[in-house]
């Protein structure tokens, strides 16, 4: 059995050893190395943080210089303020309705972009002031009001009687600096502002930059930038891999079990659901308490590797929802040896975008899928 310290959020009783933990100074160094002289830093937490804890990393940001926070969803950005977060929280979608009159008793900025929900907000806020952010979309084409609507919309916004706290819009594809669209997009929010300006209406505070257009677009920081992947030392993409270098941007994360059981099998032997994997040699096999329904992929199977005793181990037949198995040859492994899914052990390291690669997916999903049952410890405090 083991306690975690999760900084008396709530206690943390253990008795599996698979445990993720999240270094805050990591998360601090990498808020201040991304914070710009010119403009503030939004730390978006939405989604617990990326996996790694809203409440703690919301504190260690803040603490580093973030001026503002970034949420999706109201729930999670009344869960800032009950922690007593008391920076400006942006939600970065609408509000759904219904929701208008905790957002506001708790103090969140909305964003808006349709007439459906100003309407609502101006009924919840009952003629007592409100401000808000519009969100123009460019041209990623997910949530936003169009571009050559924006400044018709702004207006609306104001005769309504919402302050215009800002003025905001996202890059589809920042994190491939070669890509002429962020350049399109860039172009047509100047525009708007162009638009806004000349018709004497103050846009508040502009941003467009997400961790990508930080690191890689200079032209997008304007008054602030919203970083989110970042923060957390995982690269957006590969085409930005030499920006967070150049940062020395450092992962907050690592997964971290250790060996439950060993056996030693013979050449020709099958191993889990499917006997996918079969041995060519005689090997010594590790079962580690970790599987799928802990958020580690089970596209890894026979593709992942786990570190144990400072050496890169092949994870064998099909990841199962409680456990995997590790394939050490010939060494001698104990029950109880650590094992590093995702992090660094010795001198080898296993990343998000590693793991991403191999899965399929994106770095931002390894680290997100992490799931509940998974302690979250915390060091660097």
């Amino acid at each position: 059995m083991a306690v975690s310290s999760d900084l008396g959020l709530r206690p943390v009783v253990r008795y599996r050893p698979t445990v993720a933990v999240v270094d805050l100074g990591a998360v601090r160094h990498n808020a201040a190395a991304l914070r710009p002289e010119t403009a503030e830093l939004i730390a978006i937490v939405k989604a617990d943080a990326y996996g790694h804890g809203a409440v703690p990393v919301a504190r260690a940001a803040t603490a580093a210089g973030a001026a503002r926070l970034g949420v999706a969803l109201v729930e999670e950005g009344t869960e800032l303020r009950a922690a007593g977060l008391e920076v400006p929280i942006l939600t970065l979608t609408e509000l759904p309705p219904g929701s208008e009159g905790e957002a506001l008793r708790a103090g969140l900025t909305p964003t808006l972009y349709t007439t459906a929900a100003l309407s609502r907000l101006v009924s919840a806020a009952g003629g007592r002031p409100v401000a808000a952010q519009v969100k123009v979309d460019t041209g990623m084409h997910r949530v936003g009001v169009p571009w050559d609507r924006a400044a018709q919309f702004v207006g609306e916004v104001l005769g309504a009687g919402v302050a215009l706290e800002g003025v905001w819009t996202h890059l589809a594809n920042a994190e491939d600096p070669t890509d002429p669209f962020t350049g399109v997009q860039l172009e047509r929010f100047r525009g708007v502002l162009d638009r806004l300006r000349g018709a004497g209406i103050c846009p508040g505070l502009v941003h467009a930059a997400n961790s990508a257009g930080r690191l890689a677009r200079p032209d997008a920081l304007f008054d602030a930038v919203r970083v989110g992947v970042a923060l957390y030392g995982v690269s957006p993409g590969p085409g930005v891999d030499e920006e967070v270098s150049e940062l020395g941007l450092r992962p907050a994360l690592s997964l971290r079990s250790a060996v439950s059981f060993v056996k030693r099998l013979p050449a020709g032997e099958a191993v889990s659901y499917g006997q996918t994997y079969r041995l060519e040699r005689d090997a010594t096999i590790a079962t580690v308490p970790v599987g799928y329904a802990d958020g580690y992929p089970r596209a890894l199977s026979n593709r992942g590797e786990a570190l144990i005793g400072g050496r890169r181990r092949r994870v064998i037949g099909s990841v199962t929802m409680d456990q995997l198995l590790v394939d050490c040859g010939d060494d001698t492994v104990d029950v109880g040896d650590e094992v590093i899914l995702l992090g660094r052990q010795d001198e080898q390291e296993i990343t998000a975008a590693e793991l991403a690669d191999r899965a399929g997916t994106i770095p931002y999903e390894i680290v997100c899928r992490l799931g509940v049952r998974v302690p979250r410890e915390y060091v660097g405090t």
